[in-house]
This record gives structure tokens, C-alpha cells and sequence, in this order.
């Protein structure tokens, strides 16, 4: 090990390297044996890892069974097939490979100058999304490193094209539904919370074109100024689609920009299955899609679209002197000029490669297995006697285990119950929601790997436990 050079002898690479990819290998052929989640107490594992930076160095054989020992097993594995909480994330070893390499050449995905060619492959791949969400050809996008932050990229979008700087008066709406990524953007571009509007949504989880529009009436009589709807293109709680293209007429009527946070439903629509349930896309000025959901990336890649692409430049764009022998020329783009990372990385390359390698029939096909998987769970639910609340939509469905006579403050905790029940046993995580003051239980069936006896186990083992939490009263 060179003194000062941070290198390793290039055998020692080579084997550091193949330890690495040996272990992923090993992981995915364990996982279903696995269990889903270990959760450790905060003492313990800072008895096991805190400690003084060593001064010397450590053999990284040493470092890396310590890691495998200490650190990993303590993970929620959401690649798990049987990882039903929150939105799984099943990544695939195309991406996991893309990302090692994407990480290993370190390239600068800011600007041509520095990456023509991770460039021309990011406006590649948003080429084809733009194209199969059938999105304007005026749209522009990004990558970024998750749905947060495409929801506030493009939230700032909406806020420079309608609202400007006056923002003591402007007012943003959405619905009881939309994830709190939104209302976060919102906060930090400005906007006052009484300034954020959640209206109420309808019986099947969705925003009211009607709701909305007698707000901003109100809200205009009062002095105020609307400036943007948020709609909803597959919630987390139930999976529901917001009516996008009335949405749309009411946003073109009242000159108002309509945000569709599509980050877990959006690309669902590549499927036959559930396009129709999402037209309306491409009606958004501005829209966000998360690949690390139904496009099976790892973790660390958002994607936010906007109609008029110009804004996203005009909107984001500065020329500080010490970049100015990086300015683009005819037909180059610099992506640092369409969002607000400067340092970015070349996160385009794991989708590029997982669709290159699988092809887009084969990704299709995964997505119409996550929608099919989520109407197995529902029949093997309603078989075993569980109540459900929401059935199976875009991967997603709500259920209780109701025994009669349970009072409802006693069926809510009867659901907390069996959740932290089964996060104790380890086979499956099932997490719980709250839908109109009511505790629920929650699957998201959306990773290829699942199986019909992951269902099946589940479905049985949340009886079993329910049973016995209801006989313990």
C-alpha cells in the first residue's frame, strides 16, 4: 500500500473485488431463507461499532468479515420477497453491476464537457421513458437521486412559472393522500403551512376535482393566490390514481400548474394492464417517476419530467464564473443547468443497462407480475377470513384481521399487534397504514421475486398471529 496514494496492490483489488460480488451472489441465492428484517437496539450496536478511526491500516479481509458480521444481518431487507411494507425496492444485478462501475469511473454527470457520453445516455434513457409514459416531446428530464427530490424540482418548477416571488399569498393543494415528500418541498421553497392545503379525498382515496375547485374559489375571494394542484398517480396508502385529466381541465381553466407525483405509480403505466388507469400523464406540467420502484433499480435514482422542458433551465440554470469554459454547445446539455445538483453521478447508466440486458418485454412482464401478485394476496386474504379495506391497485392493498364484536380502538391496536408481530418473527414485513382514522394492515406485492407460497405463508402466518393476539386480548 502505497504511503499517501489510498491504492491497493492490484491483486488485492482483484480478490477485494470478487469477495464483493461473491457475497452478493451469495445473498441473493439466501434470500428467501433469510428473514425479512433484524432490527437491533441502539446499545448494541453501538457497543459493536462505536469506536476511534484507526490510525493504522487493517487488512480489508479483516474490515470485511467485521461488516458482514456486525453490520449487514441488522437490515430491512427490501429486496426480500417477502418484503411487503412500504414500497419495495427489488433492484436486479444488471443495476447493482452499473452502479459498482458508475461508482468506480466516478464520472462527473454534471456537464458535457466532463461526461459527453454519460450525458448523451442520461438524455437517452429519459428519451424512452418520455416516450412510453407517452409524455409531451416538449417535456425534459432528470435524474436525481430519489422522489423526494424530483418532487422538489419540480415544485420549484411550478413555483418560478407560477407564482414567481411573491410568496406571502400563494397557495399549493393537494390531497389527505399525497406522501409527505410533497408537503416537505413545499416548506422548503417557502410556502407557509396554512399556505398548503390537504384537501379531503373522495371514497376511493382520490382528490376531488370538485374539492379542489371550490378551494380555489374560496381562496381567491379571500385574496389569495393559487398556484399549483398536486395530484396523485398511485398513493402509498391504497395505490389510488387521482382523476388526472379532469384535474387537468381544472388546472388549464384557472391557470394553475398541475404537479403528478408519479413516483411509485407512474411507470406502471408501461404495463397494458394499467395504463388506462393512468392516462393522464402526460396532460401534467410537471411530472416525478421513481425507477427504484416498478423499474426495479437500487436505491439513489428519482426522475422528474417537466411539459415545457425550457422551464427546468430557466428555472435552475446559473453561470458562475468558474464554470464558464464548460458552457454547452449546439445540441449539448449540461444537467447541472435542469435541477439543483451540481456534483452529480452517473445515475442513468443502472436503468440503461438493467433495459438494454432485460429488454422492456421482460420489464413489462414484471410489472404485470407485481399487479397480478397483489390480486392473489387480496383472494388468499379474503379466504382466510380477513376484512378487506382497499383491494389490490397498482401492487398495493388494505385489509384487517376483524374479529366480531371488537370495539374499534381495540381492532387499531389489534393490527399494531399483529404488525409488530410479525416484524418480531422475521418471515415477512407487513407494516400498518391509517385510512380515514383507522389502523389497517398493508401489503405492496410489486418484487419479481416474490412467489405464490410467500403469499400464501404470510396470509397464513398474519392469522395465526392475529388469532393469537385476539386470544391474549
Amino acid at each position: 500500500m502505497g504511503k499517501g496514494r489510498l491504492m491497493l496492490p492490484p491483486e488485492e483489488m482483484r480478490a477485494f473485488g470478487q469477495w464483493v460480488v461473491e457475497q452478493l451472489l451469495d445473498h441473493l441465492a439466501e434470500l428467501p431463507e433469510l428473514p425479512a428484517a433484524q432490527r437491533e437496539p441502539a446499545e448494541k450496536m453501538r457497543r459493536r461499532l462505536e469506536e476511534p478511526p484507526p490510525s493504522a491500516p487493517r487488512p480489508w479481509q479483516e474490515v470485511l468479515q467485521r461488516l458482514e458480521r456486525d453490520v449487514l444481518p441488522a437490515v430491512m431487507l427490501t429486496t426480500h420477497p417477502r418484503f411487503f411494507a412500504f414500497v419495495p425496492s427489488p433492484s436486479n444485478f444488471a443495476s447493482v453491476m452499473a452502479d459498482a462501475l458508475a461508482s468506480g469511473l466516478n464520472a462527473f454527470a454534471g456537464t458535457w464537457a466532463e461526461a459527453s457520453g454519460p450525458a448523451q445516455l442520461e438524455l437517452t434513457t429519459l428519451g424512452w421513458l418520455r416516450e412510453l409514459l407517452s409524455l409531451a416531446p416538449t417535456s425534459a428530464g432528470v435524474f436525481l437521486s430519489g422522489g423526494s427530490m424530483a418532487n422538489l424540482t419540480a415544485l420549484a418548477v411550478a413555483r418560478q412559472a407560477r407564482a414567481g416571488e411573491r410568496l406571502d399569498q400563494a397557495v399549493a393543494y393537494c390531497s389527505d393522500q399525497t406522501h409527505s415528500s410533497v408537503e416537505r418541498a413545499l416548506r422548503l421553497l417557502g410556502l407557509s403551512s396554512a399556505h398548503i392545503v390537504r384537501l379531503p379525498s373522495d371514497d376511493g382515496f382520490r382528490l376531488s376535482p370538485a374539492e379542489v375547485a371550490s378551494r380555489i374559489a374560496a381562496d381567491r375571494r379571500d385574496g389569495l393566490r393559487p398556484f399549483c394542484v398536486v395530484a396523485n398517480a398511485g398513493t402509498i396508502n391504497t395505490g389510488a390514481v387521482d382523476p388526472l385529466e379532469k384535474l387537468a381541465e381544472l388546472c388549464r381553466a384557472e391557470d394553475l400548474w398541475l404537479h403528478v407525483d408519479g413516483a411509485y405509480g407512474a411507470a406502471a403505466a408501461l404495463s397494458p394492464q394499467a395504463r388506462a388507469r393512468l392516462w393522464g400523464l402526460g396532460l401534467a406540467d410537471s411530472l416525478t417517476v421513481d425507477p427504484h420502484k416498478w423499474l426495479f433499480q437500487p436505491y439513489g435514482i428519482g426522475c422528474c419530467f417537466v411539459r415545457e422542458g425550457r422551464l427546468l433551465e430557466e428555472t435552475f440554470r446559473v453561470n458562475p464564473e468558474y464554470l464558464r469554459d464548460l458552457e454547452p454547445r449546439a445540441g449539448e446539455v449540461n444537467f447541472c443547468d435542469l435541477g439543483p445538483e451540481l456534483t452529480r453521478p452517473f445515475r442513468a447508466l443502472k436503468l440503461w443497462m438493467t433495459i438494454q440486458i432485460f429488454g422492456m418485454d421482460e420489464l413489462v412482464a414484471a410489472i404485470e407480475r407485481g399487479l397480478s401478485l397483489a390480486e392473489r394476496a387480496e383472494a388468499l386474504l379474503r379466504e382466510r377470513g380477513f376484512e378487506m379495506v382497499t383491494a389490490a391497485q397498482l401492487g398495493v392493498l388494505t385489509f384487517r384481521y376483524a374479529p366480531e364484536g371488537l370495539p374499534m380502538v381495540a381492532l387499531d391496536r389489534l393490527q399494531e399487534r399483529i404488525a409488530a408481530a410479525v416484524a418480531e418473527d422475521g418471515l415477512a414485513i407487513v407494516q400498518t397504514t391509517v385510512l380515514r382514522g383507522r389502523t389497517v394492515l398493508r401489503m405492496c406485492t410489486i418484487n419479481p421475486r416474490t412467489e405464490e407460497d410467500d403469499l400464501a405463508t404470510t396470509a397464513e402466518l398474519l392469522w395465526q398471529l392475529g388469532e393469537e393476539a385476539h386470544r391474549r386480548g
